[in-house]
C-alpha cells in the first residue's frame, strides 16, 4: 500500500518590471507551463509607462487559480525592487516555500522550477542558492551564446569578486529565504550577487547546475547583460575606470559585515576573511598580496590579471 502523493514542491516568484511589455507575454507563458510545481507570481513594477501593467492584469484574469500580484512602485532600480519584494510582510510563504527571481523578458524551459527545487532538496536542509544556465538569445529569438559556468568551487572568497549566480536562474531554498527576509534589502548594485554573498556568508552553499533551463534575451534594454566581445569588454573597461568595481566590491563587503548587528549570525570563517580584507591596504602589491592569501580570484586568467592591476592601482 502505497501513502499519500506528496504535494508538489511550492515556489513565489519574484519579478521585477519597467517598460517590458514587448517583451512580458513570452516569460509569463513560459512561466504559465511550469511543471512539476505550484507557483505563485509577485511582481513589482519600478514605474512602466507602457502596457507592462496591462498585461500582467490581463494574465491574471487568465489564471485565476493561481496567486498573482501586481504591487505599483517607481524609480527604485532593479535591485532595490527585487529586495523590496522578496522583504515585503504579504508575501504568499510557507515553511517550505521557495522563491526564484524572473527577469521580465526571458524564456523559461517547462521545468526550469522542478529542476530546482529538486536539486536544491538534495542539498539538505540549510541555507542553499540555485544557479543554473542559460541560452544567450537577441531580440528575435535567436541563440547567440551561451552561458558558463562557474570554475570549480564557489566560495565566499571568490564570490567576493565574481557574481556565482545569475538572478534570471537564481532559485533560494527555504532556508535561505527566511535568511534573506531577516537581513532586510542593503543597498547594494546586483540583488542576485548579495544573495549568493548572503547565504555563502551564513554558512550555506550554492548549488550550480550545468543544464540551460531558460533563454536569456539580450537587447538594448538589459540592464548588464551577459555578451562577451569587445563592445562588452570596454564597457566594463569603463566601470573600471570610473570606480564601480571598487564601489560594488565595498558596499557588499559593507553590507555582509553589517548583518551582525541586525541579529544574521555570520560564519566564522566569513568574519576572519572580512576582517582581513578590512584591514588589507588600499592600493599597491600589499593589496594584491591580501587578496591573494584570502583566496579571492576569479575565473579566467585574463579576468585575474585584470583584478591584480586593479588592486596594485586601488581600482578594486
Amino acid at each position: 500500500m502505497t501513502g499519500p502523493a506528496r504535494p508538489p514542491p511550492q515556489v513565489v516568484i519574484l519579478m521585477a518590471t519597467l517598460n517590458g511589455g514587448r517583451w512580458l507575454d513570452d516569460q509569463l507563458g513560459s512561466i504559465a507551463a511550469q511543471q512539476g510545481c505550484d507557483w505563485a507570481l509577485c511582481i513589482g513594477d519600478d514605474g512602466s509607462t507602457d502596457d507592462t501593467c496591462a498585461r500582467v492584469t490581463r494574465f491574471a484574469a487568465r489564471h485565476p487559480g493561481r496567486d498573482i500580484r501586481l504591487h505599483r512602485g517607481g524609480g527604485r532600480g532593479a535591485a532595490a525592487n527585487f529586495l523590496a519584494l522578496l522583504a515585503r510582510p504579504d508575501l504568499p510563504l510557507g515553511p517550505d516555500t521557495h522563491v526564484a527571481l524572473a527577469d521580465q523578458d526571458d524564456i523559461w524551459l517547462p521545468r526550469k522550477l522542478a529542476r530546482a527545487t529538486a536539486r536544491l532538496a538534495a542539498a539538505g536542509p540549510g541555507p542553499a542558492i540555485y544557479g543554473a544556465q542559460s541560452l544567450h538569445v537577441d531580440a528575435q529569438g535567436r541563440i547567440t551564446g551561451r552561458s558558463r559556468p562557474p570554475q570549480g568551487e564557489v566560495t565566499l572568497a571568490r564570490a567576493l569578486v565574481q557574481n556565482p549566480v545569475r538572478g534570471h536562474a537564481l532559485v533560494l531554498n527555504p532556508a535561505a529565504v527566511r535568511l534573506a527576509r531577516r537581513a532586510g534589502a542593503p543597498g547594494v548594485a546586483f540583488h542576485d550577487w548579495w544573495l549568493a554573498l548572503l547565504v555563502l556568508a551564513c554558512g550555506g552553499r550554492a548549488v550550480i547546475d550545468r543544464a540551460v533551463v531558460l533563454h536569456y534575451r539580450q537587447h538594448r534594454g538589459n540592464l548588464l547583460g551577459g555578451a562577451g566581445g569587445i563592445r562588452a569588454g570596454l564597457r566594463r573597461a569603463g566601470l573600471l575606470g570610473r570606480g564601480e568595481w571598487r564601489r560594488w566590491l565595498a558596499t557588499n563587503r559593507d553590507a555582509l559585515a553589517a548583518l551582525p548587528a541586525a541579529g544574521v549570525a555570520l560564519d566564522p570563517g566569513a568574519q576572519a576573511l572580512l576582517g582581513a580584507l578590512a584591514d588589507a591596504p588600499a592600493s599597491g602589491p600589499a593589496r594584491v598580496a591580501a587578496f591573494a592569501r584570502a583566496g579571492l580570484r576569479r575565473d579566467r586568467r585574463v579576468e585575474n590579471a585584470v583584478l591584480r592591476l586593479c588592486l596594485l592601482a586601488g581600482l578594486a
